[in-house]
């Protein structure tokens, strides 16, 4: 398994996510940012704003501090914060789309997203074309006169299909549209798509940017300064923000960020090499693996291969669901990204949105967000399972 080159920056990674935003409290010297449970802030005369703040669905001391980390982290101009992934997706698109546009998005896109086009933007007037991201052709084709946006996932939920963000970029580009990238399969630390030509950068914090399962939470970064004065007016106007708590837990998160999606990728590297070889697995899906259609472009794009593992097994719909029954460690649970690791059946589970659409993932399919436990552990949890 081989991978790119980090990203050249004047500070490295684990630094700004210990530091970017996070300066000591000029009162009292506390090193962690305080959390500032406030609604609102008293002015020093009307229209005299103490740092800006007014009521905290503008602005709020702990959500800068992460906003300005999430930032510096994907070499952005401007971070933002949100409710949940898909506030975040919401406020970007009814910023950038309106009644009578078009979308090009991922023909393996995450339910939760292919639920937002296909159930509440399109009754907006928002139309989409689904079309494999790896094939810039078909992208080019799926591309209308009406085209404002390219959706991009890479890696893909749950295929773990990739897309080529540069190559993207340039087509979206040329075709006078933006292209946004979804980057919590990646995360921060496995690629910054920014740095690609991207317009803007998605999280769900939730995942690998809060990392312990205890939070909900979504992000955008920006960076263009115009659209990200677009967005932010958006963000505020919309409101769904995220809350002081939920900001510092996040913020609480990113700071392990680096270290903890080392060990994701190491421990699901030894998890591939074992599925890889058992009797019962038909495919195993991992950008990682030198055979998967995308390999060399997300050994060029991303500095290790991540945390998640689907795969394919003998004995169809029935026999996939099984095995996530049959686990102890893998907790069967949705989402992802936590140090503890989960399994799940997608086409029951996180995917059901998408059943009988042009979306619809296989049957047989098993996802794994590989944890962070001691890897011969999991590996024993798999092989009972499977066995």
């Amino acid at each position: 398994m081989t991978h790119g080159n980090d990203a050249p920056h004047s500070l490295g990674f684990d630094t700004l996510a210990i530091h970017a935003g996070q300066e000591p409290d000029p009162v009292t010297g506390a090193v962690v940012p305080p959390i500032y449970a406030v609604s609102t802030y008293k002015q020093d005369g009307v229209g005299g704003l103490r740092g800006g703040y007014e009521y905290s669905r503008s602005a709020n001391p702990t959500r800068d501090a992460l906003q300005e980390c999430l930032a510096a982290l994907e070499h952005g101009t401007r971070g933002m914060a949100f409710a949940s992934g898909l506030a975040a997706e919401d406020t970007l698109l009814r910023t950038v789309c309106k009644p009578g546009d078009h979308v090009v998005i991922p023909n393996d896109a995450y339910g939760g997203t292919y639920r937002l086009f296909s159930q509440v933007l399109r009754r907006w007037g928002v139309e989409y074309t689904p079309a494999p991201l790896g094939d810039l052709d078909a992208v080019r084709a799926a591309i209308r006169p009406e085209t404002t946006l390219v959706w991009c996932e890479t890696p893909t939920n749950p295929l773990l299909n990739i897309g080529d963000i540069e190559a993207l970029a340039e087509l979206a580009h040329g075709a006078g549209a933006l292209l946004a990238v979804d980057n919590t399969f990646a995360s921060s630390y496995l690629q910054q798509p920014l740095t690609l030509g991207a317009d803007v950068v998605v999280h769900s914090t939730t995942k690998y940017a809060g990392g312990h399962s205890d939070v909900v939470g979504g992000a955008l970064v920006i960076g263009d300064p115009e659209l990200a004065e677009r967005l932010a007016y958006h963000q505020n106007a919309m409101g769904a923000v995220a809350g002081p708590f939920d900001s510092w837990l996040t913020l609480r998160g990113l700071k392990t960020l680096g270290i903890r999606m080392e060990r994701h990728s190491d421990n699901a590297e030894r998890i591939v090499e074992f599925l890889s070889g058992h009797p019962k697995v038909t495919s195993v899906l991992y950008p990682g693996l030198l055979e998967h259609p995308g390999h060399d472009v997300a050994a060029k794009q991303m500095r290790r291969f991540g945390g998640m593992v689907s795969f394919r097994v003998r004995g169809g719909e029935e026999e996939a669901v099984a095995i996530c029954d049959r686990t102890r460690l893998f907790t069967l649970a949705e989402s992802l990204g936590g140090v503890e690791s989960l399994i799940e059946h997608p086409g029951r589970m996180t995917h059901a949105s998408a059943a009988g659409s042009p979306l619809e993932v296989p049957a047989d399919l098993v996802r794994l967000s590989v944890g962070i436990e001691t890897v011969d552990d999991l590996l024993a949890d798999l092989e009972r399972a499977l066995g």
